[in-house]
């Protein structure tokens, strides 16, 4: 039975080893990158598929790498090189473009499928690990992208560095292509409208809770401490839990009173409720454009430990109050 120590260097180097067949692929990306990228953009407007395949560990990869793509926008699905040849060729169109996976450049199944869909006029670009000389897949694809991986991390024979620099030369890919097809925010959250991901995504105000001219009072700065609470009691329905102070005139934001600012007050300082409550609110408090996106609020949640937000709008006039329970409710934040 080994060492625990020696099992946590030996683990610790293996995360160093792929890290540095990471940093390798990097220095190998050139032009050949660019021209892989115009390839899955031009596919992406042709409406065509960007069709993945690799054997073993490598068509593992490919089905990440495929999934990826799917979800930015670049529609994309796996192929297995052998189904391929036993019906699957129907799947490949002229404007679709296909991804060949092979560490070694030479395997027989991929080769055999990258070379029928050359010959049909479909695009390759393949994946491999490159060397002194071309590899047969490099040969016949219309793109040769390599990660320069020459071994395997802990000197063992199962694919680690050279799958996980393949995986990450796939992300690349992918965002670059989506970058390139200018994929946005909003089109993930279209994709993604179940999942956490693309719940962070959607605008603020959708949930929101506390809206100005419905259920959050908007109380003028000049009152007293116990004027202001008196006003917000004249709102029937749920509280928040914070008064939003507001410059009479201008409607604009001027300052925030929560519930821990009031126990501070009488419990702390024991100062008398008549005092202006321009005296004791935060003035000026961290705000949110109502434009803003859910993952802005998880952002000053967990940086600034704020639990209420107001969110104004382009004149700095408060629309609502973002409570961290809104983000907590939609299991985006625990409790």
């Amino acid at each position: 039975m080994a060492e625990p120590s020696a099992e946590l260097e030996l683990g610790r180097s293996v995360l160093v080893e792929e890290a540095r067949a990471l940093t390798h692929a990097a220095e190998l990306i050139d032009e050949r990158f660019t021209k892989a990228v115009d390839l899955i953009a031009q596919c992406a407007k042709n409406q065509g598929t960007v069709l993945v395949s690799g054997l073993g560990k490598s068509g593992l990869i490919g089905a990440k790498i495929s999934a990826t793509l799917a979800s930015l926008g670049v529609p994309s699905h796996p192929v297995h090189p052998t189904e391929a040849s036993h019906g699957d060729l129907g799947k490949f169109r002229r404007q679709d473009v296909v991804i060949a996976l092979s560490k070694s450049g030479e395997t027989e199944e991929v080769i055999n499928l990258a070379a029928i869909l050359r010959q049909d006029g479909v695009p390759v670009i393949s994946i491999t690990a490159g060397g002194p000389e071309p590899s047969s897949l490099e040969r016949i694809a219309s793109v040769a992208l390599t990660i320069g991986v020459t071994s395997e991390a802990g000197d063992m024979p199962a694919p680690t560095s050279s799958t996980t620099a393949t995986l990450a030369l796939g992300d690349a890919l992918a965002i670059a292509a989506a970058r390139r097809i200018r994929f946005t925010d909003a089109d993930f959250a279209k994709r993604h409208p179940g999942g956490s991901l693309g719940g962070m995504l959607r605008p603020v105000m959708d949930v929101v809770r506390f809206k100005a001219g419905e259920n959050l009072p908007l109380i003028d700065d000049h009152l007293s401490v116990a004027e202001a609470l008196k006003e917000a009691e004249n709102h029937t329905g749920r509280r928040p839990g914070a008064l939003l102070l507001v410059e009479k005139a201008s409607g604009r934001l001027t300052g925030i009173f929560t519930d821990g600012d009031l126990r501070r007050l009488v419990l702390g300082t024991g100062a008398s409720l008549d005092t202006p409550i321009a005296e004791v609110m935060t003035k000026s408090p961290r705000t949110m454009r109502d434009d803003a996106l859910i993952r802005d609020a998880l952002t000053l949640f967990r940086e600034k430990r704020q639990d209420e937000i107001p969110v104004v709008d382009a004149k700095g006039c408060p629309v609502g109050l973002l409570d961290v329970q809104d983000l907590i409710a939609l299991k985006l934040v625990r409790d």
